[in-house]
């Protein structure tokens, strides 16, 4: 990254504004501003998160709002309730109120002396789905947003649910929440109330997963806040932004797709081969200048600059080559490619048809009938250790592996050998034929590439629980023996097949710890399918450029204790039992400015017996620490998830120390009824 530190106009900081609510609540607000924006008014663009400002997103804060500052633009970083400096309760995620909170937090900065009148809001994850939320409220300064790493349906597409499968990440997004939203407000601003706005909070603190677990189905707690229900409210302009090793890859697609009845020239959308990273800061390379194309769109949509972005391309993506499957890489090799509109009209769809463990694209009617035959599959429980993290985030060995062993788990359909390359770019769709011996069952379906040099490398994947496959909102339980057909869509993506490698369709019954898994062991017997790619005509050389990337100078900091990262698959010492363990030290550092010291440690153990599903236990721990003067503090959760066939089990226990004394402790423990599910 190049680091610029001189810039068109002087930025200045304050780290801590006061933002009072309509109904007397106090946000904390870092904002960085233009020194002369009162007698030159800029826009301004909102961050609103629950990710603490001090110490929390200030890595990327630092390298990101200080450039936009030095260029015109105010940028208003908040604490949303009840979470770092700010005071108030947060309940959940996406609330009306979080919601409410952004949109006067929005008011109240366009109606300062040193803003135009005019905003725009950021932000990637949480920031990139409270981004869409708002806009769809149509607060009236709100022109623009930037949504990076998000999602327009809370349900189908998210870390809770996916394909109406329980996803691990669930759990873990409830144990990740329940450690970050337990640490006190930073001593230095809050003043002599930070130990009292720790003990409300923690006193009140929930744990997550026991409402989302009791929203098992497509219903009106995930209706709300998933803008796939009214596209139409999104009036401002929209820029997404993804990659392709997010757990997150169908959001730029869907956007693209549903918002350009405001006009084409107001939604574009790129996807880049990364994690889940804002992309001037994002690996595997190449990193773009996110900053200079976040620039172009808020001078066009925010200062009515002739920049150029209504003309670009509506969706530019990273085509992926092929490259032996490793759980980390710091590049990954490809080109960009351009689609001028999208859905892009030269993109066709090719069908290919399951045989007795072939993929043709030969015979059969296009529908998936090719001729008599029935294969059944009955996978391990522990299918799917190779899948790598749903969110990949600490630049380490988190990305899907070598496949073949999963592979030898699943039911296999193989291709010939390609004569030709091709290049996929969308997302694949899969109908099956299929009939299982139990009244709940799900599918997890993986197009792989088949190397030469013997390695299987994923592409992409879908899940669905099968008794969702006529709806989310209202599932069946499955008439055991009874033959029906289910569309299984896999992930949006952009990866060239060269000549001589062949496709593999691997379909299993389990994928753990991705999904979590289903009351029983079911045998699916499959007796007929299709697979349908969206093929591009070959992309010859790049179709777009983007500037490498650039930013303002590095948080600056004295590391207390370095990071590191492993994650390891193994059997138990009894060798019945497989286990998935993180240990993710995110390590312990010192702000050079203001001197508060952070740190996070935490560590994860998935285990399951891979012939019996209700076997299937996930525990996470999390240490975070802080402190500053002398003074320590330290929060730890340990979190557990278990189920039988009829119910799931979640437990947690919250500790917190001010020094070496404890000074809070609370255990939480629920049982929800499973719901086909």
């Amino acid at each position: 990254m190049k680091i610029v530190s001189q810039f068109p106009r002087k930025a200045v900081e304050n780290p801590d504004v006061t933002l009072t609510m309509s109904d007397g609540c106090r946000l904390s607000a870092r904002l960085w501003l233009p020194e002369d924006a009162e007698e030159n008014p800029v826009p301004v663009i909102l961050e609103h998160l629950p990710y603490r400002k001090r110490d929390g997103t200030i890595a990327r804060d630092e390298q990101t709002h200080p450039w936009l500052a030095g260029h015109g633009y105010a940028c208003l970083r908040v604490d949303m309730r009840g979470n770092g400096d700010s005071d108030g309760l947060m309940a959940d995620e996406y609330t009306p109120q979080e919601l409410q909170d952004a949109c006067e937090a929005i008011a109240w900065a366009a109606g300062q002396p040193w803003c135009n009148g005019k905003a725009g809001m950021m932000g990637i994850s949480w920031g990139g789905f409270n981004s869409l939320q708002v806009a769809a409220l149509r607060p009236p300064a709100l022109k623009a947003i930037i949504t990076i790493c998000s999602t327009v349906d809370r349900y189908a597409d998210d870390i809770h649910y996916k394909g109406g499968c329980l996803l691990g990440e669930n759990f873990g997004w409830a144990a990740t929440m329940l450690a970050y939203s337990s640490r006190p407000p930073d001593p230095a601003l809050a003043g002599n109330r930070w130990h009292e706005m720790w003990m409300h909070r923690l006193n009140n603190q929930p744990f997550h997963i026991q409402q989302w677990l009791r929203h098992q189905w497509r219903d009106a707690y995930w209706k709300h806040g998933s803008v796939c229900e009214d596209y139409a409210a999104i009036d401002a302009a929209v820029l997404a932004i993804g990659g392709w090793h997010d757990g997150y890859r169908n959001t730029m697609a869907h956007l693209a797709e549903n918002l350009p009845e405001h006009g084409n020239d107001k939604v574009k959308a790129i996807a880049g081969p990364w994690i889940h990273k804002y992309p001037h800061i994002a690996k595997p390379e190449p990193a773009i200048d996110f900053l200079g194309e976040a620039k172009r769109w808020w001078d066009k949509w925010l200062k009515d600059a002739e920049t150029g972005v209504e003309d670009d391309p509506a969706f530019r993506l990273w085509l992926m080559d092929s490259i032996k499957p490793n759980r980390w890489m710091p590049e990954r090799p490809g080109r960009w490619i351009a689609c001028r509109n999208w859905p892009d009209p030269a993109i066709e769809s090719k069908t290919l048809t399951l045989g007795l463990n072939t993929l043709d694209d030969a015979g059969g009617d296009g529908e998936g009938n090719a001729g008599a035959f029935s294969l059944s599959v009955c996978s391990p429980q522990d299918c799917g250790i190779c899948g790598g993290e749903f969110f990949p985030f600490a630049y380490s060995d988190e990305l899907p592996g070598e496949q073949t062993p999963d592979d030898e788990k699943s039911l296999c359909f193989d291709g010939e050998p390609l004569k030709t390359p091709i290049d996929i770019v969308g997302a694949p769709a899969v109908k099956l034929t299929l009939s299982s011996d139990r009244p709940h069952a799900q599918i997890a379906v993986r197009l792989c590439d088949l190397r030469p040099d013997g390695t299987s490398a994923l592409i992409t994947l879908g899940v669905l629980n099968l008794t969702h496959h006529r709806s989310h909102e209202h599932p069946e339980p499955l008439t055991p023996g009874e033959s029906f057909e289910a569309v299984v869509t896999l992930d949006q993506i952009a990866y060239r097949v060269p000549a001589g490698h062949r496709l593999r369709l691997a379909v299993s019954t389990a994928y753990w710890p991705l999904i979590w898994p289903s009351p029983e062991a079911a045998t699916l017997t499959l007796s007929g399918g299709a697979l349908k790619l969206p093929l591009r005509p070959l992309a010859e050389a790049d179709e777009w450029q983007f500037d490498p990337p650039q930013g303002s100078p590095a948080w600056k900091i004295e590391v207390l204790r370095t990071p590191s990262y492993s994650h390891e698959a193994k059997k138990d010492a009894d060798g019945g039992k497989t286990l998935v363990l993180v240990d993710n030290d995110m390590g312990e550092q010192r702000d050079l400015n203001h001197g508060l010291i952070s740190g996070s440690h935490s560590w994860e153990r998935w285990s399951i017996d891979p012939d019996d599903p209700t076997s299937a236990v996930a525990e996470i721990d999390t240490e975070k620490t802080g402190g500053r003067d002398g003074q320590r503090w330290k929060t730890r959760i340990e979190t557990r998830m278990s189920c039988d066939k009829e119910n799931f089990l979640v437990e947690a226990n919250l500790k917190s120390w001010e020094n070496d004394k404890v000074v809070f402790e609370r255990d939480y423990s629920d049982t929800i009824e499973r719901k086909l599910v």
